[in-house]
């Protein structure tokens, strides 16, 4: 078996959580002891020419910051859902805060500062299971 995951993963896509390291190394981690098991994302990112939309069975590779690959998850459900209809089941899944309240105050400044933020813009909102752990296989 070869450690190239993109060689064990074909199709896999490649991303990076969040934008900045410290935000980066945070949701590895949450995604590395199970608290985190959702993502989500504004759906113009998808649709303007960048990353492909995720679907149920896809394994996709995240990467550190640095551009190395982290770990393999595989797509459970996606939906499209409006950033004022979120609610706290889906927010909780994605592990960064304990309540509603805290997840929309930091996914507004996040989307503040990743091309603007509007309380009707649609989500791409997905869950997610974490297959490999990449940095403890020392691939």
């Amino acid at each position: 078996m070869t450690d190239d995951p993109t060689m064990r993963y074909p199709g896999a896509e490649s991303f990076t959580f969040g934008d900045s390291r410290a935000l980066c190394d945070r949701l590895l981690a949450l995604v590395r002891t199970g608290q985190k098991t959702a993502t989500c994302g504004a759906l113009r990112d998808y649709t303007e020419g960048g990353e492909a939309l995720p679907e149920p069975g896809r394994r996709d590779i995240a990467l550190d910051w640095d551009g190395r690959p982290a770990l393999v998850i595989e797509t459970v459900s996606v939906e499209i859902v409006r950033f004022c209809d979120v609610g706290a089941d889906f927010a909780l899944a994605e592990g960064e805060d304990d309540s509603l309240a805290g997840w929309q105050a930091g996914h507004q400044a996040y989307f503040t500062r990743n091309g603007g933020f509007d309380p009707a813009m649609d989500l791409v909102c997905e869950r997610f299971r974490m297959v490999e752990d990449l940095a403890a296989a020392g691939v």
